[in-house]
């Protein structure tokens, strides 16, 4: 009786695989080879434009054009209580990535207020043409989300530059920018370009297989489920709960493929796509980017919980904003 016992819980275990979609191997192999096309497609999509943007960043920094850029936004960025310089930190984040922006704030000797001031607004608006260009394919307007992002990092530079402890005072700093011939720039700009693109491509498709493995299990709906309050509070669907991990772990670039495939398989729709998009714009990459600046001198609650709020607030806005044209809609209909 136990050997048939045995073989019967056997039989129907198997049975149990073959009805929910075969082993658990197969269900693992399926759901790699499923997502490696699309995965793929969407890496060389995402290097071309990054390995674009960092060698235009590299010929206006040979050319002398990013300083003189940065020149023009002296001006406000001493209203802010940073220093001149500063603002060719923002413009270098703002077109490529924190990593760039981080180096050169290093050299600027900021007080722990001023690293926290231009930390923020690089957190609010880094990466632009990229992380744009990921938002617009999953269905925000490219105005919409530049003009948040921007108008979010001198909203909250403003005000941290009101209520953080200090003078405010801007003192001078020396500051030169490492030059060279064009030979030696691109000789040092290969090996780091080479170096995000190998970074960029095995993140992408370790989470993307990991994305399809976890909705291929059920784990996606039990954590949609765990998040739903917070994601409530939001004013966000529960189905955005793993892109919103996503692109609070890994930021928006590395989450893309992710991203995107969510988007064009319709596992969420349009509008919730454009809230989490409003969201988190303003507020992703809340651990390694976040860290790294708190490494050199920014006040990490003064990072983080300003954002959240801007995120909370544009989502709310946009969520009312729905509800007017919903309701002017069916009064004119």
């Amino acid at each position: 009786m136990s050997a048939d016992f045995v073989l019967l819980c056997k039989i129907s275990f198997s049975c149990f695989l073959m009805n929910n979609g075969g082993s658990v191997g197969e269900r693992i192999v399926r759901s790699i080879r499923e997502v490696l096309p699309k995965t793929l497609k969407v890496v060389l999509w995402l290097v071309k434009l990054t390995v674009g943007v960092s060698f235009g960043m590299l010929l206006l920094k040979y050319f002398g054009i990013l300083p003189v850029i940065s020149g023009f936004l002296s001006p406000v960025f001493n209203g802010l209580g940073l220093p001149g310089e500063a603002a060719l930190a923002y413009v270098t984040g703002f077109f490529v990535n924190v990593y760039s922006a981080i180096a050169i704030a290093a050299t600027l000797m900021l007080d722990s207020r001023e690293m926290t001031i231009l930390a923020v607004m690089v957190l609010c608006s880094h990466n632009m043409i990229t992380e744009t260009a990921v938002q617009k394919k999953t269905g925000s307007p490219v105005w919409k989300i530049v003009t948040v992002r921007v108008l979010t990092a001198f909203l909250l530079g403003y005000f941290l530059n009101l209520v953080l402890p200090g003078t405010g005072n801007i003192a001078e700093r020396l500051f030169s920018e490492e030059s060279g011939s064009f030979m030696e720039m691109f000789s040092a700009w290969i090996p780091s370009t080479v170096f995000l693109v190998i970074k960029m491509t095995v993140l992408i498709f370790m989470l993307n297989i990991l994305q399809r493995l976890l909705a291929e299990f059920g784990i996606i709906r039990r954590l949609a489920k765990f998040l739903a309050p917070l994601l409530l509070f939001f004013g966000l669907p529960k189905k955005t709960a793993f892109l919103w991990i996503v692109a609070n772990i890994l930021g928006l670039a590395y989450g893309a493929a992710v991203m995107i495939d969510e988007s064009e398989r319709g596992a969420i729709g349009k509008r919730d796509a454009d809230l989490l998009n409003l969201h988190i714009s303003v507020s992703h990459s809340n651990l390694e980017d976040m860290f790294l600046f708190c490494s050199v001198g920014g006040i990490w609650y003064a990072l983080l919980f300003p954002r959240l709020f801007m995120a909370f607030l544009w989502v709310w806005i946009q969520r009312a904003l729905y509800y007017v044209s919903e309701r002017f809609s069916k009064c004119n209909g």
